[in-house]
């Protein structure tokens, strides 16, 4: 099961719109939830011979899958019989004698006639064949039923009483057959070719793969999405490889939940780096007030002015409607600027369900341990070979090899507040509050892996092209 293309390019663009993080665990669970926001692919498997397995096939006229011809031909016939055939009806002599009773199908209803009619066992043979083949004959058998019912045999006298025909259509010259048998096997022998074709792969939409006649098939779209729907890491893998190819960002959060957005946490040192007076009020708000929101934080640095007095009109006393809702001030407009800087920078991070938090500061590494030099001893030269020796053989010191160490990870600090998890949302939400233009064009790209080295203990960087493994189907 893979993510859409035309709804991962969607969900990556208002994710950049918005500037939030995200729980990609959780993006997974939405895609996986709506069948046309997914596909789902089809492959066989071949032994070491290199020999197919289990052969699929696909009907051409409808899309649809099998795992054999005979059950794609029958599906045609049965489906899509008029484009090939058209049946005709001509009366005919009815059956001689008097019949008091019919056998009847116990399963399936249908009308065999008499036992000792004459083409009775090949209508019992053909019913079995095409509808219960997987039933044992005699089992099947012994389920059919003797009615007395005089409607009944007065029905299949009726039926008798009329030959059907089967002109076949789109051919040169014109055909017709007196069978279904015949049907068959012209079908076999003229359109097969061209309708049934085996396939090694094939990918379906969701909503196509649900819709899926044969009955193995169905099982195995089942199973697979039942073992999905617990941890979708099939899913959560492709759309990282999805995400990364739009530009988007990956880390995890407390070390238990990868996120995507814009930009990876980024610290930013305000004693290193000038920064505007605008940005330094809000990195300082955002730590002194945990579990703030962009709301909050645009009210609390540039409140709104307070809304005009309601004037009623001195004819009928109704008061006026309320006005429309004001534009954000200059200074709204500045905090937002600045806001939508330091998210797309990774200095702050915006969740899903709105909470603002900033990135910290990461640990300093331990320092790699230096090399130990090691002399290595040099042999004697044989007396034999001291004449050949023009110069002294100096003693070299030489460096052993040491194996590139690792530096261990930091430990991880005690994460700031009790900050909730964002909880999946139904659609990637547009910000109810977008950036001006000028502050989208003006914010530089979001730093690469190659720039951003500062994975901090909170928010650790993750890499797409790898797996990306969760704690759990939980996340927690």
């Amino acid at each position: 099961m893979l993510p859409d293309d035309k709804g991962v390019e969607s969900l990556a663009r208002q994710i950049k719109m918005t500037g939030r993080a995200y729980p990609l665990f959780d993006i997974a669970q939405m895609i996986l939830q709506k069948p046309e926001r997914h596909t789902v692919a089809f492959s066989v498997k071949k032994d070491a011979e290199g020999k197919t397995v289990q052969p699929m096939f696909v009907c051409a006229l409808d899309d649809t899958l099998w795992l054999s011809e005979d059950e794609a031909i029958a599906h045609v016939l049965r489906k899509h019989f008029t484009t090939f055939y058209q049946p005709e009806r001509t009366a005919t002599e009815p059956p001689k004698g008097k019949y008091t009773f019919v056998a009847q199908c116990g399963m399936s209803g249908v009308v065999l006639g008499p036992p000792n009619y004459h083409d009775y066992q090949n209508q019992l043979r053909k019913l079995h064949s095409e509808r219960f083949s997987r039933l044992p004959f005699e089992v099947f058998k012994a389920r059919v039923k003797i009615v007395r019912d005089e409607e009944v045999v007065k029905k299949w006298i009726d039926d008798q009483s009329w030959k059907t025909d089967y002109l076949c259509l789109n051919l040169p010259e014109p055909l017709r057959l007196n069978s279904m048998e015949a049907v068959e096997k012209h079908f076999r022998e003229t359109h097969k070719e061209n309708i049934i074709k085996p396939v090694e792969s094939h990918t379906l939409t969701g909503a196509a793969a649900r819709a899926l006649r044969c009955s193995e098939l169905v099982r195995l779209v089942r199973n697979v999405w039942e073992d999905q729907r617990r941890f979708p890491l099939q899913i959560a893998t492709a759309l990282s490889q999805q995400f990364a190819g739009h530009g988007l960002q990956f880390f995890k959060v407390n070390k238990t939940r990868t996120h995507v957005s814009v930009a990876r946490p980024h610290y930013l040192d305000m004693a290193a780096t000038p920064v505007s007076e605008g940005v330094k009020r809000i990195v300082e708000f955002i730590d002194s007030n945990a579990g703030s929101n962009r709301r909050k934080l645009v009210e609390s640095l540039a409140p709104s002015p307070p809304p005009p007095p309601i004037s009623v009109t001195p004819t009928d006393g109704q008061a006026a409607p309320p006005p429309p809702a004001d534009e954000p001030t200059a200074e709204q407009t500045a905090v937002i600027s600045d806001l939508h800087w330091l998210i797309h920078q990774g200095h702050v991070i915006e969740f899903a369900n709105g909470l603002l938090e900033t990135a910290k500061k990461p640990l300093p590494k331990p320092p790699r341990p230096e090399p130990k030099a090691v002399e290595e001893a040099v042999a004697p030269v044989p007396d034999s070979q001291a004449a050949a020796v023009t110069e002294p053989v100096p003693d070299v010191p030489v460096a052993e090899p040491v194996a590139d160490i690792a530096a261990p990870a930091p430990a991880s600090p005690t994460p700031p507040g009790n900050l909730a998890e964002p909880a999946a949302p139904e659609g990637v939400p547009v910000d109810e509050t977008p950036a001006p233009a000028a502050a989208q064009e003006a914010a530089p790209p979001a730093p690469s892996e190659e720039t951003n080295p500062a994975a901090t203990a909170d928010h650790e960087a993750v890499a797409p092209s790898a797996p990306l493994p969760e704690a759990g189907p939980s996340g927690s």
